[in-house]
């Protein structure tokens, strides 16, 4: 896995949710002997056992579900440790999705038709916000409590949690309420990890702006997943394929973070080849740049 990665012109890597436990002899001796650098993980890394699959809301902090929470907890400071293991510096995890109706699926059905213009679409889009700000705060704050109970594990492992957007709605914290709990936990190990088409897609269906809240969550960015979407929703393209400027991103891009492709299952390799090749020229056209990743 990690010798087809390292051949496609890639010196760092992510390991994923979807790291089975059976891998990772192999990954740690290749990290030992420095075949390859680990930068980041993504929560739960590697898949916990008793898991179906790997999935990075096996457990959330948000939840309204006690055991769930205390999962969440349990696990991340699994991957924390882990993390700090293979020389990883942040590890990147979904909060939670307000416990409501899912309307931004809708939404996208709704611009897939040509509607996003619609009263029907401005109709359904002012209930998600009004239904969502309604409901949120209480699991805003069990989002909090979760982050205060990993503060040991934090401090022993000296490794950064950072909490990534989401594309819905519906998905716990908003640009707002994520620049609120940086501020809250600013030195304490929590970050931000900004996902590109994430960001576009929520810019698509007429959230936010995605390059003016980039601007303002900066201070706390840890890193990207860099992938390119097809609007309204179609992510997990590889660059050119999709509506991303990402020349206007450069700006962030080039700040002294992470940057992690992020491809779909069964992209083929040329396809990520030309993705980096297409970064480089956009973001780094006068020097060779270091430490570019794709994520396992």
């Amino acid at each position: 896995m990690l010798t087809e990665i390292l051949e496609l012109g890639f010196n760092h890597v992510e390991l994923g949710y979807d790291l089975r436990m059976d891998l990772v002899p192999g990954v740690l001796k290749m990290v030992q002997e420095g075949a390859v650098k680990v930068v980041s993980c993504h929560n739960f890394c590697p898949v916990p056992v008793g898991a179906p699959r790997g999935h990075p809301e096996l457990f959330t902090f948000a939840s309204t579900d006690r055991r769930t929470r205390e999962g969440a907890v349990l696990h991340t400071g699994k991957t924390l440790r882990f993390a700090a293991q293979v020389g990883a510096r942040v590890v990147i995890a979904h909060a939670g999705n307000v416990e409501m109706e899912r309307i931004s699926t809708e939404l996208c059905e709704l611009y897939e038709q040509q509607q996003q213009f619609s009263k029907l679409y401005e109709k359904r889009k002012l209930k998600l916000q009004t239904t969502r700000e309604k409901r949120v705060h209480k699991q805003l704050d069990l989002l909090r409590e979760g982050l205060e109970s990993l503060q040991p594990v934090l401090s022993e492992t000296k490794v950064k949690l950072a909490l990534e957007n989401l594309p819905a709605w519906e998905a716990i914290p908003t640009e707002l309420e994520m620049e609120q709990i940086c501020k809250e936990f600013e030195g304490r190990g929590i970050g931000y990890w900004h996902d590109i088409g994430h960001g576009q897609i929520r810019q698509n269906l007429g959230f936010i702006d995605q390059e003016r809240w980039l601007e303002r969550l900066s201070p706390y960015l840890a890193g990207m997943h860099i992938h390119d979407v097809a609007p309204p929703a179609h992510d997990h393209l590889m660059p050119p394929q999709g509506k991303v400027d990402f020349a206007a991103l450069k700006r962030f891009a080039t700040r002294d973070i992470l940057r992690v492709i992020e491809p779909a299952a069964q992209t083929p390799p040329e396809n990520i080849i030309e993705a980096l090749r297409f970064l480089r020229e956009a973001w780094e056209p006068h020097e060779t740049p270091q430490g570019q990743g794709v994520e396992t």
